[in-house]
């Protein structure tokens, strides 16, 4: 679901489908769902400086934070495979809209090993989503140092 280009479904939204769905062929299908309910990415956003290293598929994150001591920062994001769209949903829901603080602390492998996707995802995919996290919390951190 979105608002105005704004993915609106939140984790705790996933967190309680994803408990509904007992086989993994359902959730997966679910995480597909997700990743069609992203807003359309502009095509002049799929830049090289969008783009996110250490992920198989081609996956394109944009970050846009407001004012203040601890912003609030919001991603947007995309990527070239069913799947992973997905997987850009549920770390889209989990972080964007926090402040930079809230990102730096939340746990990300938390969050996937209680939906169960630590065990189902391939080896590129987990270091894929890595890269995703590590490229979140880095442009938390730096909306952090840049208004201190």
């Amino acid at each position: 679901m979105t608002i105005s280009g704004i993915m609106t479904t939140t984790i705790q939204t996933i967190r309680d489908d994803f408990s509904f769905l007992e086989e993994w062929e359902d959730r997966y299908r679910y995480v597909i769902e997700l990743g069609e309910a992203l807003p359309p990415f502009p095509d002049e956003q799929r830049s090289a400086a969008n783009k996110v290293p250490g992920c198989v598929s081609q996956v394109w994150l944009t970050t846009e934070h407001g004012a203040g001591a601890d912003p609030v920062i919001t991603f947007t994001g995309d990527s070239d495979a069913h799947i992973v769209r997905g997987l850009v949903a549920i770390m889209l829901a989990l972080f964007s809209g926090r402040t930079a603080s809230e990102i730096q602390k939340t746990d990300a492998d938390a969050t996937l090993k209680e939906l169960g996707l630590d065990e189902h995802l391939s080896p590129q995919r987990a270091n894929g989503l890595r890269s995703m996290v590590k490229r979140i919390k880095r442009d938390a951190e730096a909306a952090l140092k840049q208004i201190a």
